[in-house]
C-alpha cells in the first residue's frame, strides 16, 4: 500500500476536485503496475518552486512539471519525494485537450515509475516505462497519453 504525505503550496491545485483522493488512486493504480510499499512525500507547488529544483538539483534552469527524487533504501518506508508545478502542468493540458486532473494523475503515475528506478532515457527503457503508465492510467480510465495504442 502506498500512502501519500500531500503538501499543497500553491493554493490554484485546490481547483482540482477531491484532490488528495485524486493523488491516493493515482499512486494505488501505479502500485497495481509496479508494486511497492511505503509513503510518497508530494509537493504540489508554483513553476517558481519547480524551476528552483530543477536548477538546483539537475542543473536545469528551468521550470519543469514534475520531478522526482528516489528516497534510499535505509530511508525505508519512504519511497521518495515527488514535486509537480501548477502553471506547467496546466499548460501542457490545456495544450494536449486534457483536464488537469488527469494530467496530474499521469505525472503521479509517472513520477511514481522514476522513485522506483524507472527512466525513459533509452528508448527501450522509455517502452517499459510508458507501458506500465498506459496500463495504469487505463485502469482508471484515462486515455493513451501517448496517442497510440
Amino acid at each position: 500500500m502506498i500512502t501519500t504525505d500531500l503538501i499543497v503550496e500553491e493554493t490554484g491545485w485546490e481547483t482540482v476536485p477531491d484532490l488528495a483522493a485524486l493523488c491516493d488512486r493515482a499512486f494505488a493504480a501505479a502500485a497495481a503496475v509496479e508494486p511497492a510499499e511505503g509513503t510518497v512525500s508530494l509537493l504540489l507547488a508554483d513553476d517558481a518552486a519547480l524551476h528552483q529544483l530543477n536548477r538546483d538539483f539537475r542543473g536545469k534552469d528551468k521550470p519543469t512539471d514534475v520531478l522526482s527524487f528516489p528516497a534510499h533504501e535505509m530511508d525505508r518506508p519512504l519511497l521518495g519525494d515527488i514535486a509537480v508545478a501548477l502553471g506547467v502542468s496546466a499548460r501542457d493540458a490545456e495544450a494536449q485537450g486534457i483536464s488537469l486532473a488527469d494530467h496530474l494523475t499521469h505525472l503521479l503515475v509517472h513520477g511514481y515509475l522514476h522513485l522506483l528506478g524507472h527512466d525513459h532515457e533509452a528508448e527501450a527503457e522509455a517502452e517499459i516505462m510508458e507501458g506500465l503508465e498506459i496500463k495504469a492510467l487505463a485502469s482508471l480510465g484515462i486515455p493513451n497519453p501517448y496517442g497510440t495504442d
